[in-house]
Order: structure tokens, then C-alpha cells, then sequence
């Protein structure tokens, strides 16, 4: 389950803002996560990406006195994850790939969490917008809302071409969206 790498040296010419964070690595089935090298012997850990490995990822963190919590994904892979760590109280930030995407040296998705761990130790890592939980619900909600009436738009537009390819005009012409369901009511459809 956990892989032991080399282990990366904290600076000396850069304080330590905040002692208690961790770095994530977030995929799409698999996640790595660095505590401090001083909270855990073996302080990188690689964790499936189900509902109870994240939920064990959150309980060492709890072990290793972890505070705040950074990770760098693209795509809904960190969704799931920011959600469990926030619901347990972490201070969680996700930040741009593209901040530390060129940073040189980083060759591994261990190398990356260990990165992110130290890069945010330092405070040199800010965490990205993340609206509130009701705002975040309420995005959900109207964005499947557009994709239904896209997709409504485009279920219409079909019906009107198979009917057209059947040779049956259409009617009435002024209310597209009602006028197959009459025929097919008018064809004895239910």
C-alpha cells in the first residue's frame, strides 16, 4: 500500500510558515500523500482512490497532527477527496498545476506530493476559489439543468428529422416542441 522514496531535505534559507501540512497527489485511482518527515516514519503513503481509503488517508493525517492539507489535480479526480478532508475539519487547498507544473526535478507522482508538502510548508502556495457548499450544490443543480434542456433542443431536433424523413409535416408549426407528441397521441401512442 505505501511506498518508501527518498525522502526530500527541508531548506534552510526558507522559514517554515506552517509545520502541519501535508501534500496530495491526486489520479484518477490512485493518490500519494507526504506528511513532515518528522510526523511518520514513513511519511509518503500511496491510497486508492474508494470512499475508505480516503477516509484513511484522513485518519493519518489526524495521527500526524495535520492541519492544512494542499493538493494539485486537473479534472474531478480531487473533488471526493476535498469533500471527505473538509467535512473532517482540514483546511484544504487545491492549487494550479500549472504554479509548480515547471518547477525542475519532479519526475514521480511521490516526488510531486513531497513537493507540495514542502512548497506549502514554506507558504509559497496559495489555494484556488472553491465557493461555498450551497453555491457548489446550487452550480450543480442549474449546470445539469442546461445540459437537459441541451439535450431536450437536440431530442426535439431528431424527432422533427425522422418525422420530415417519413414524409409527415409537421404540426402545428408554431409550437415545435408539442406537435410530435399530439401525433403520436393522435396515432393512439399513450
Amino acid at each position: 500500500m505505501a511506498k518508501s522514496p527518498k525522502s526530500t531535505q527541508p531548506s534552510k534559507s526558507l522559514p517554515v510558515i506552517d509545520p502541519n501540512c501535508a501534500g496530495v497527489d491526486v489520479g484518477s485511482t490512485r493518490q500519494f500523500a507526504c506528511v513532515p518527515s518528522d510526523r511518520d516514519e514513513q511519511n509518503v503513503r500511496e491510497f486508492d482512490s474508494f470512499t475508505d481509503a480516503i477516509h484513511s488517508m484522513a485518519d493519518w493525517f489526524e495521527r500526524c497532527r495535520i492541519t492544512t492539507v494542499v493538493m494539485e489535480s486537473t479534472g474531478v479526480y480531487w473533488i471526493p477527496i476535498y469533500d471527505i478532508l473538509e467535512a473532517r475539519g482540514f483546511k484544504v487547498h487545491l492549487v494550479n498545476a500549472r504554479h509548480v507544473k515547471y518547477v525542475p526535478g519532479r519526475k514521480s507522482d511521490v516526488l510531486d506530493c513531497q513537493w507540495l508538502q514542502q512548497l506549502m510548508s514554506f507558504g509559497l502556495l496559495r489555494g484556488a476559489f472553491r465557493p461555498t457548499e450551497q453555491i457548489c450544490a446550487l452550480r450543480t443543480v442549474w449546470r445539469h439543468r442546461d445540459t437537459l434542456l441541451a439535450d431536450q433542443g437536440r431530442h426535439v431536433q431528431r424527432m422533427q428529422k425522422t418525422l420530415t424523413q417519413m414524409n409527415v409535416p409537421r404540426w402545428p408549426p408554431k409550437v415545435p416542441h408539442l406537435w410530435p407528441l399530439k401525433l403520436l397521441h393522435l396515432a393512439g401512442v399513450n
